[in-house]
């Protein structure tokens, strides 16, 4: 028989989590629309000051708003009537230039919901879902969850930790970066290393064009190509470095994609793998960070890798173990922890 206390504790937990989830969708619409970005640095607005600054309609500020006091993101004076983001907030919300930014992970939402049919039917009949069929919110949304993380740390931190690597980037070097998405960590690096020269691979034709075009505005485009490419064919060869971001364990067949790399790979070439910081076991997963990966994992990592039809549908937990033993049965028989942060495991793999 339950406990009725336990019962009720529950509850509670998972109707937060429900508000949480529908509160998600207005938290999209806020990054979306620039109302975090307008509110950011601008102390006490009223609703209509707002929707002013970001051309909305008032009526559907104001309801936004009283969202957001509900959910604590914004402060409310009833005295003057008046709305505050707390600069604290912001720099999680508004400010896409900071590391502590995750506004991107919202606007995924639209994508992953918009797909619910499709996983259902995954669900009971085998097969996958693929990243073309989650809509392009998804791209966008992945592209911009990421990259706060990969300016704050790609550069100062992970490329410095792996054996070698900076100093060849600096001399000038050929790098590969598989599954490059909107090619951000491509264009950070390129900016970080003048003399180098890097291709950025992905399967994923607007994602490519979006990569190209963000070359050309950074200025890196006399040294930053992009292509169409699957992760087991990409061209070119003599790589001093091969790159995989959080991309790997997305794959159908990883095994394939790291036998194409080894033989890509100069002689004295690197493969930098970076993964999610979660474990295979999911008991030990029970935190924000964890949950967070792990729910991911059920409606993306592991159908976008099922539709490939793969011999391995990996998920974004399977563990260092189950990653070291298909690099290994792939010639890539070194495989070493570089960097480990609350969200990443960065491996220096090879030969």
């Amino acid at each position: 028989m339950s406990d009725e206390n336990r019962v009720m504790e529950f509850l509670q937990r998972v109707v937060a989590d429900q508000a949480a989830a529908f509160a998600g969708v207005s938290t999209s619409l806020g990054v979306r629309l620039g109302l975090y970005e307008a509110m950011s640095g601008a102390g006490a607005l009223s609703s209509e000051e707002l929707a002013g600054r970001t051309g909305l309609v008032e009526r559907y500020v104001r309801e936004w708003l009283a969202a957001q006091v509900a959910g604590a993101y914004v402060v409310h004076d009833p005295r003057t009537d008046t709305y505050v983001l707390p600069d604290e907030h912001a720099a999680v919300l508004a400010d896409s230039s900071l590391p502590t930014y995750v506004g991107g992970g919202f606007t995924m939402l639209k994508a992953l919901h918009g797909a619910e049919e499709a996983l259902a039917d995954a669900y009971r009949n085998g097969g996958g879902v693929s990243w073309r069929d989650y809509g392009p919110e998804l791209a966008e949304g992945v592209a911009a969850f990421f990259k706060p993380g990969y300016e704050a740390v790609l550069v100062q931190e992970w490329l410095p930790a792996m054996e070698g690597v900076e100093a060849k980037l600096r001399r000038g070097a050929s790098v590969a970066d598989v599954g490059c998405g909107f090619g951000h960590s491509t264009v950070l690096m390129a900016q970080a290393f003048p003399r180098s020269r890097f291709h950025g691979f992905d399967f994923h034709e607007p994602s490519v064009e979006t990569a190209r075009k963000l070359a050309e505005e950074e200025g890196v485009a006399d040294r930053v190509t992009f292509e169409v490419a699957a992760a087991d064919d990409f061209p070119g060869g003599g790589y001093d470095l091969v790159t995989f971001f959080d991309c790997l364990h997305d794959l159908g067949d990883p095994g394939a994609a790291l036998r194409h790399t080894e033989k890509v790979l100069a002689d004295d070439g690197s493969c930098l793998v970076v993964e999610p910081n979660v474990s295979a076991e999911p008991a030990e997963n029970i935190n924000p960070i964890g949950r967070s990966f792990a729910s991911t994992s059920a409606v993306l990592c592991l159908p976008a890798a099922m539709s490939q039809g793969g011999p391995h549908a990996l998920g974004n937990h399977p563990g260092p173990k189950a990653l070291q033993t298909i690099a290994a049965e792939a010639g890539l028989l070194g495989w070493r922890l570089a960097v480990e942060t609350p969200t990443n495991r960065v491996y220096d793999v090879r030969r």
